[in-house]
């Protein structure tokens, strides 16, 4: 039971990706082929402890990256990819939040 967990955690952001291949996590913001809930997906999965590399838990190497991340690498991520949806969503409604700058 918990291999077949463990198979569906790890198959879910390479099932999102298809075959795409990121170094960093900002590549994941900047992805144009990829929707705003797929991107979040995708760095959530990379901030897991399920990513975590052995004996280094400040780390996270999501399967097809080249080489391991900080935490704070894929946070600052999820925070810059939060930051477009709330400029983006203000942008289409007409109605800026002081809390969205630019």
């Amino acid at each position: 039971m918990q291999q077949s967990i463990d198979n569906a955690v790890s198959m879910g952001p390479t099932a999102l990706m298809q075959g795409m291949q990121f170094r960093r996590p900002f590549d994941v913001v900047t992805a144009p082929f990829l929707s705003i809930d797929d991107k979040r997906a995708i760095l959530a999965a990379w901030a897991s402890d399920f990513y975590a590399v052995n004996s280094k838990p400040a780390l996270r190497q999501l399967a097809g990256t080249p080489r391991p991340v900080s935490i704070d690498e894929v946070q600052s991520a999820l925070t810059e990819l939060g930051r477009r949806y709330a400029l983006e969503a203000a942008a289409s409604t007409g109605v800026v939040s002081p809390t969205c700058r630019a």
